[in-house]
């Protein structure tokens, strides 16, 4: 296993439109085990693989609290099937460190996916998970949270983030 450097904003890899997954064998096993310890070690509840510049679709999430088990969900080509009710959450991303904002998703979703074997799965989810399922597909369809706020707010996060992106280089030299 190892870590994986997370691709930040504004890396271009990160607007791609990821790529089926048609091959199941030991390099998307080791691929899905090396995301999962970088989501681990950053730490996070969720990375897609553009993420980690592979434009393939793929998902790691794991929602569980600290104190519980993990629970890893490995979900290539995955596509929600179903949306019901709404909900106003605050993100955050790997990708777009430092920066969180609330976001309109479905309050509850239903997911069909393949696991790392090719078969079939399918998943309902609501809370936490239904927001994790939803952000870490839209990475694979090359769209960050960011990209769902109005105009004005994301024109503000554009001069905020690019202005500490500055200062973290100018700190750094």
């Amino acid at each position: 296993m190892a870590l994986l450097e997370i691709l930040h904003y504004p890396n271009p890899l990160l607007k791609e439109r990821s790529l089926p997954v048609e091959t199941f064998d030991a390099e998307l096993r080791q691929l899905a085990e090396d995301m999962a310890e970088t989501m681990y070690d950053a730490p996070g509840v969720g990375l897609a693989a553009p993420q980690v510049g592979a434009l393939k679709r793929m998902v790691v999430i794991d929602c569980s609290a600290h104190e519980e088990p993990a629970d890893l969900i490995v979900a290539v080509n995955p596509e929600v099937i179903a949306r019901e009710g709404d909900c106003m959450e605050e993100e955050g991303c790997l990708s777009v460190p430092g920066y969180f904002a609330k976001v309109a998703r479905s309050a509850r979703v239903r997911v069909r996916y393949q696991d790392l074997e090719g078969q079939t799965q399918e998943r309902d989810a609501d809370g936490l998970l239904a927001v994790a399922i939803q952000h870490e597909i839209d990475h694979l369809d090359g769209t960050l949270f960011v990209d769902r706020l109005s105009s004005l707010k994301r024109s503000m996060f554009r001069k905020k983030y690019l202005k500490m992106l500055q200062q973290q280089e100018l700190e750094e030299a």
